[in-house]
């Protein structure tokens, strides 16, 4: 996939747990582990908006695209 999920990094920089920002987003632990390993296939704009809040980030620091020639 052309799409990389940088959510740790982001939690990183934040110094925020899995755990932590799945209470603050009100998402279960496992759909943010989803998201955060990049198996997830999708993610609603409301939980982009809610994460991005969360974190005080905008969109592109979570989401990535790198070309298939970059891989």
């Amino acid at each position: 996939m052309s799409i990389i999920v940088n959510l740790d990094v982001m939690m990183a920089k934040r110094k925020m747990s899995l755990n932590e920002l799945s209470e603050k987003v009100d998402l279960t632990l496992s759909n943010l582990s989803i998201l955060k390993t990049g198996k997830a296939k999708a993610i609603r704009f409301t939980t982009l908006d809610a994460i991005c809040k969360v974190l005080d980030c905008q969109p592109g620091d979570i989401l990535e695209y790198v070309g298939d020639d970059k891989k």
